[in-house]
């Protein structure tokens, strides 16, 4: 779901991307087996939540989505590095998962103590982003980690703690079968090694000084879609958050700012095909479906074009949303939902690319402090 962008494919964008920022609204970088990952995902994300919708149990949907995040890391890796990879990924989601339901169960939900959730997903922020780092994680950061706690945690009837973790962790297992399932075609089956292990000598400072930003970015998004929250009538602080981190992954400042402005118009755009999907009012069988086939195209673009992977994940997103309170008595608020999801990416987003920008201004600075003929 949630962003999963390949930073070496970015590398590959047109040179006039590197100097004006419009073209890499309408570039696309080349394919690179992205419909085997995108079938992959597909399938990891079907398979459960098909599975508890047959046995009546879609108050647990929102477990097996996030478990079934697992299977977006690894894109391209061979099947003994990918294991691995999503091993750790799955075993860290599943930590952050429990966490999130043993908080949202002590009453530390958005709707009754929303500036306890923005702390408390202000450090799963630092932690997963420092662990993802050392582990090495691709897509690289605490995006993933940020959204299912804050997410989880805001759940206003959690079920039972041992249903929950086990739907978790069956669906977590089930994507690492199917991320070796290539493995049935004889010519895929050569032998499965562990990958060697990354060096870690001299990266510390910079897996901290990383992980910093995605503290300052969540907390700063958080804090301020909280304190705007009555002014503005929007209710889901942690949107705010998702979308804050989402500039910091990247090569260069202004592809890392690319990705803040292509966040808001492929959400601006993906708003539009949510309101389409809702107006048909499909059934929950239906929405399982169409969850599966946006997987699907959010895997296919996401490392090519982050715009045209935005507009499947926005409804992606939210229909899952949909899809977790479905369980509950309570309406869904589907205008409510369209509206916060956008005004909180905005601010995210803003709050993200200033958090990229900040130290880009300050070596400037420093450089005309230093070198005033090196600045025209």
């Amino acid at each position: 779901m949630e962003d999963s962008t390949d930073e070496a494919r970015g590398r590959a964008r047109p040179r006039l991307a590197d100097i004006n920022p419009i073209p890499s609204f309408f570039t696309m970088a080349p394919a690179h087996r992205d419909h085997e990952v995108a079938v992959r995902c597909g399938i990891t994300v079907l398979v459960p939540l098909l599975t508890l919708l047959l046995i009546d149990r879609i108050d647990l949907a929102v477990f097996a989505s996030f478990g079934a995040f697992t299977g977006i890391y690894g894109r391209n890796l061979a099947h003994g590095a990918r294991l691995q990879m999503q091993a750790r990924a799955g075993s860290l989601m599943a930590v952050v998962l429990l966490l999130a339901t043993l908080a949202g169960r002590n009453g530390f939900s958005g709707s009754e103590q929303p500036w306890a959730l923005v702390g408390l997903t202000t450090l799963v922020a630092g932690a997963c982003a420092v662990a993802a780092a050392y582990w090495n994680l691709r897509p690289s950061g605490s995006l993933f980690h940020i959204f299912a706690f804050a997410a989880v945690s805001s759940v206003p009837f959690q079920p039972p703690l041992g249903e929950a973790m086990l739907t978790a962790v069956l669906t977590i297992a089930f994507a690492l079968l199917v991320g070796i399932s290539s493995r049935v075609l004889p010519r895929n089956r050569h032998r499965i090694e562990r990958p060697a292990g990354e060096p870690t000598t001299g990266r510390h400072r910079l897996v901290w000084s990383e992980a910093a930003w995605y503290v300052v970015a969540a907390g700063v998004a958080g804090s301020l879609a909280t304190a705007l929250g009555p002014v503005l009538g929007i209710e889901h602080n942690y949107w705010a958050m998702v979308a804050a981190v989402v500039p910091l992954v990247g090569h260069s400042t202004r592809y890392r700012v690319n990705r803040g402005l292509q966040r808001i118009l492929g959400t601006f755009l993906g708003l539009l095909v949510l309101a389409g999907v809702l107006w048909i009012h499909p059934p929950l069988w239906a929405i399982v479906l169409i969850i599966a086939l946006l997987q699907c195209a959010a895997e296919l673009y996401i490392a090519r074009q982050y715009i045209l992977a935005q507009i499947a994940v926005t409804p992606l997103a939210l229909l899952s949303t949909v899809l977790a309170m479905s369980a509950s008595t309570t309406a869904v608020d589907t205008t409510g939902l369209i509206y916060d999801r956008f005004v909180e990416t905005v601010i995210g987003a803003l709050v993200g690319m200033a958090c990229v920008l900040t130290p880009w201004a300050w070596r400037k600075w420093v450089l005309h402090s230093e070198h005033p003929s090196r600045i025209g």
